[in-house]
């Protein structure tokens, strides 16, 4: 008789209590002599995590890919994304119809109540669409830096007209520039109406200078919180912005200068005079900020806490930052030095939410219109654009290690087909090796989701504990499934 979900929920909670399975060895780990039955290719703990780190979830032909050309050829030949064929996951994208509009196109439809358009179908969209993307995109790489500058330049898609503007945004500036040039994505994002309403530069003006905007693109956008700029450098970098605006008529949306509201007193910023006038006196201060060595620092840090650990050596990020330096924030020169140098060092990082949902869709082949996620993503804390601060998802393992509870009803749910729009292929994925033994089966679901198969002692205990609770060999292996996507070894990449 089929567990009922309470019932599930528990039984899962009990059989990863009871496997005791490590963060940080037990995932990676394989007993001398077990022999892996699984098709896909065996990787070992290093290449595992590395893949973790790559990709949103390793797929079995990432995996082969990746053992069949190594490291550093897999690396560069997801820098140059855009030889990469990413057909299949265009055609996921049609039904998007506004990813390609412009400000003015979707204020205009973001005001109609017919033909299925409301305020929010245009975030929905551009949420979906992030979310598919990530899952079913072979530019792994690239969509982790969409995500990574989605983050360093966050926008909170509620505040006022950044419902749709972030959709340019998204579009213009970070996917634009994701693996390009850091100055010209600071640059891109400097000019993006859906910055300049959110961090309130539209209200910047001589009469009444509005720091928000200055003070974010020196503390978290380039320099750093100890990048060595003073308040006085915020003040004048706010006057240097006074003016930045966002069109409210004709061509409404797009970035505008206006000179009426601009203060054209002199100004010093970082100890510089700064020359020229009008709209040029802040794209200097641009220039300056996107050179300057604390932001190749800063950026380098972020870059080596995403791909490597909470904390970095800090011999890679000296390196990346003089890279950085030396190609003029070349983001692609940045991460061949953070990953091909780095990755050695990568230590265990807790999955923020979106990335333990996408790693395991991606492992289990999952079929899906992405509708019902944005539900599981709230309930978890990381709903795409939603935070509200300019800071931008945190990325310190700490911030997310809270309540397991959202997770398992995930992992119930998903290995159920409970989740609309959406489906599994674990049988598919079995079907090729399966032995009809249910152990051989857990060890091939092990290999998949953690890397190895388990110890088998801690496997049997594990078959054991759900042939107790009265499941047939079917339903024990969905239990365990959704036990190991709820357990600590896959909470971790």
């Amino acid at each position: 008789m089929p567990l009922s979900r309470r019932d599930f929920l528990k039984l899962t909670a009990l059989v990863t209590a009871s496997a005791a399975i490590s963060s940080c060895a037990l995932a990676y780990r394989r007993l001398a002599g077990d022999l892996s039955i699984v098709p896909w290719t065996a990787l070992g703990a290093n290449d595992f995590r590395a893949l973790n780190r790559l990709t949103f979830g390793p797929r079995v032909g990432e995996r082969a890919r990746f053992i069949e050309i190594g490291l550093q050829a897999w690396v560069e030949e997801q820098l140059d994304f855009g030889s990469i064929n990413d057909f299949d996951c265009d055609l996921q994208l049609l039904p998007f119809n506004t990813l390609q509009m412009d400000a003015n196109e979707l204020e205009g439809i973001s005001n109609q109540l017919f033909d299925g358009y409301d305020r929010e179908t245009i975030p929905n969209e551009l949420r979906q669409a992030a979310l598919m993307r990530q899952l079913y995109s072979k530019r792994q790489l690239y969509e982790i830096m969409v995500e990574f500058w989605s983050d360093h330049f966050n926008i909170f898609i509620d505040k006022g007209n950044g419902f749709y503007l972030k959709t340019v945004d998204d579009r213009e500036v970070i996917r634009k520039h994701a693996l390009g040039s850091f100055r010209d994505l600071l640059w891109a994002s400097a000019h993006s109406p859906a910055m300049m309403i959110y961090l309130d530069n539209q209200a910047n003006e001589k009469s009444h200078p509005n720091e928000n905007y200055a003070r974010e693109l020196m503390e978290l956008h380039t320099l750093g919180v100890d990048g060595g700029y003073t308040q006085q450098d915020v003040m004048e970098l706010a006057r240097c912005l006074t003016g930045w605006n966002v069109r409210d008529h004709f061509w409404l949306g797009d970035f505008v200068f206006k000179d009426e509201m601009h203060d054209p007193g002199p100004k010093k910023v970082l100890g510089v005079p700064i020359s020229g006038a009008g709209i040029q006196e802040a794209e200097q201060v641009i220039e300056m900020l996107a050179a300057h060595p604390a932001a190749a620092h800063f950026i380098s840090a972020k870059l080596a806490r995403r791909f490597i650990a909470d904390e970095p050596p800090r011999e890679i990020i000296e390196k990346a930052a003089q890279i950085f330096l030396n190609t003029r924030g070349d983001i692609s020169s940045v991460l061949r030095v953070i990953l091909l140098d780095g990755l050695k060092f990568a230590q265990p990082k807790y999955k923020r939410p979106a990335n333990f949902i996408l790693s395991s869709l991606r492992i289990l082949n999952v079929e899906t219109d992405a509708a019902a996620f944005n539900e599981y993503l709230l309930r978890m804390g990381q709903l795409y654009f939603n935070w509200t601060t300019p800071d931008g998802y945190p990325d310190h393992s700490a911030a997310w290690q809270g309540s397991l509870m959202p997770r398992w009803q995930f992992a119930f749910d998903l290995i159920r087909n409970d989740i609309k729009g959406t489906k599994h292929n674990l049988n598919a994925l079995l079907e090729v090796s399966s032995t009809g033994i249910l152990q051989d089966d857990v060890d091939a679901v092990a290999s998949l989701l953690l890397g190895a198969p388990l110890e088998a002692l801690r496997r049997d205990r594990l078959i054991d504990a759900v042939h107790a609770a009265g499941a047939a060999d079917e339903e024990a292996l969905q239990i365990i499934t959704a036990s190991l996507i709820a357990s600590p070894a896959f909470q971790w990449r």
